[in-house]
């Protein structure tokens, strides 16, 4: 929901539960695209994927299709040759 009358930022978009709940708002770099796409009714949906260490990220639905989440990747599957070698710690004599 955009904010004109932020004090902070007039550009600024909150973001909302689909309970009503204001969970945050959209990053100030992407918050004037998500406006754009807000006033022309092109976001139908949008979806929770992850949390991430300055908020998180969303997916978004444009133009009546539904957001979807990417594949999950399988980590089982990950090469054990990730460079990482613990420190040897020599046994208890």
């Amino acid at each position: 929901m955009p904010e004109p009358k932020n004090p902070a930022d007039p550009q600024a978009v909150a973001v909302f539960s689909e309970r009503g709940v204001q969970i945050g708002y959209v990053r100030a770099d992407r918050a004037p695209l998500i406006r754009t796409y807000l006033a022309r009714g092109r976001i139908t949906s949008s979806i929770f994927q992850e949390a991430a260490s300055w908020g998180a990220n969303i997916r978004v639905g444009l133009d009546g299709e539904e957001a979807v989440l990417p594949e999950q990747r399988d980590i089982s599957a990950a090469s054990d040759d990730s460079g990482f070698y613990p420190d040897y710690i020599p046994p208890d004599d």
